[in-house]
């Protein structure tokens, strides 16, 4: 347990970004879940959405640059790959 000041300040600034971040990661995980379980011309639609939750996650330092944009990618080809099968 902490027991200065700074370290009793330190442990509530913690918990609270520790939500925070536990908040937006969640977000992102459901929004890039349901865009890959979507249909294809659905998927095109949440494609936008789940791209801005993953620059979202990374600008509050939740997720890489590169591995925001690593998802990003797989998201887009699985979706143009799913839209070309289907027509």
């Amino acid at each position: 347990m902490a027991n200065t000041k700074q370290a009793k300040k330190r442990a509530a600034q913690s918990d609270k970004m520790k939500a925070r971040n536990r908040a937006v990661r969640t977000q992102t995980r459901r929004t890039v879940k349901a865009t890959r379980a979507a249909a294809p011309e659905k998927a095109k639609e949440l494609l936008p959405k789940a791209a801005s939750s993953l620059d979202v996650a990374v600008r509050k330092g939740v997720l890489h640059k590169n591995t925001a944009a690593r998802l990003k990618s797989r998201l887009a080809t699985g979706a143009n790959k799913a839209a070309a099968k289907a027509s």
